[in-house]
């Protein structure tokens, strides 16, 4: 058996949505696995030995967008008890989805000690190698006894550089790793400069099931019969909601949206003609099957336009140079599919570009070649794993 070491129980749409491809992978590969749980022990010195995390400018930035949500929640009435009905939704779509869950480890001794039963332990996708959470070695795969095998599919450091202080650290744990892979470019890269090693750039586990392989996992259910354009943006910017609207206007379009996500965002208010709650990630994948055209800040809202042939338009989330900065998933994202065109800037006529025509041929066949690259990598690093 081996152990999975995902971020599978975040409310987070493209997060929940990837764990679930990443278990199906494994799935189609007939791996035996379970989901590996963890709960930390917070005693004082543990809390003590977290606080330089707070320098951490991916963390800080985390942990203020945590704290607007939760005042959000204290002040709006109404966004609380619509957030509650979408945490809810998530609730319900993460026990049905994720059911091969190992005993929950209490405190990094017993982690290590549970670690051992495994032939294989596997890591990534999404942010998980972020600086920010380094200290807690855990996604890092650090708990893991030397001789049981290490893997990394697709992981992410979901920054452009890693901090000074952090790269011994980070040497260290890499090599430990037996098969690693990126699923950013500047992620391969640095993996290059901290250790000599040349890893591959895979694609995000959800690309590894194209239309057809989703509709089996999620069977497609209509959800609205007017023309739309599914709005899912997760940062505070209202210029792009005021984009959103002028081009739903030229389009003929209404907007359906997805409101007060990450934080609560006064311009969400009176942003789509409608803007349900009652959302778990498989109805989010079906507001996106049925619209006409997507607009997202979203990596994921950006992954699932492609793989469902959608005119879309991305987003920057993240200012040019923000030290949180996470745009460089978008960058590796557009660059290899050839989608340079789809990214919004200050000179975008958001409707026109809505309405050019993607080649969505050219995409698929990318596609098809980069999913050949991951399925070999998964053979390769899982054989002779019992």
């Amino acid at each position: 058996m081996i152990g999975v070491c995902i971020k599978y129980f975040h409310e987070n749409y493209g997060g929940m949505l990837q764990s679930y491809a990443t278990v199906k992978m494994l799935e189609e590969h007939n791996i035996e696995y379970e989901l590996i749980r963890y709960e930390k022990k917070k005693s004082l010195a543990f809390v003590i030995k977290s606080l330089p995390r707070l320098l951490n400018s991916v963390l800080r930035n985390d942990k203020i967008e945590a704290a607007k949500k939760q005042k959000g929640l204290r002040e709006h009435q109404e966004f609380a008890k619509n957030d509650a009905v979408r945490m809810d939704a998530f609730a319900k779509f993460k026990d049905k989805a994720f059911t091969n869950l190992s005993e929950v480890y209490h405190g990094y001794a017993k982690l290590c000690e549970g670690a051992e039963k495994y032939s294989a332990v596997i890591t990534g996708s999404d942010q998980l190698w972020s600086p920010a959470g380094l200290p807690t070695n855990y996604y890092n795969l650090m708990f893991v006894p030397d001789d049981v095998r290490k893997i990394s599919y697709a992981s992410s450091f979901g920054v452009s550089n890693i901090p000074w202080y952090q790269k011994r650290r980070t040497i260290n744990y890499l090599n430990r790793i037996e098969y690693i892979s990126m699923r950013e470019n500047r992620g391969s890269e640095i993996i290059k400069e901290l250790t000599a090693r040349s890893v591959p750039t895979l694609l995000d586990p959800v690309f590894m099931f194209d239309k057809s392989g989703w509709e089996r996992l999620v069977p497609y259910q209509k959800e609205f019969d007017e023309p739309y354009i599914f709005s899912y943006f997760l940062g505070d910017n209202p210029r792009y909601r005021k984009e959103v609207q002028q081009a739903a206007k030229k389009l003929g379009c209404k907007i359906v949206a997805l409101r007060h996500l990450d934080q609560y965002i006064d311009s969400d208010e009176s942003f789509g003609d409608y803007a349900p709650y009652d959302v778990a990630p498989d109805r989010f994948l079906n507001l996106i099957r049925g619209a006409e055209f997507v607009c997202t800040d979203s990596f994921h809202g950006s992954v699932f336009s492609i793989i469902h042939h959608k005119p879309f338009v991305t987003f920057d989330r993240y200012s040019e140079g923000a030290r949180h900065s996470k745009n460089s998933r978008i960058d590796t994202l557009c660059a290899n599919l050839g989608l340079q065109s789809r990214r919004y800037n200050l000179n975008t006529n958001l409707a026109d570009v809505l309405e050019e025509k993607i080649n969505y041929d050219d995409v698929d066949k990318k596609l098809a070649v980069l999913r050949t690259e991951a399925d070999l990598y998964i053979k390769t690093a899982l054989d002779g794993v019992e």
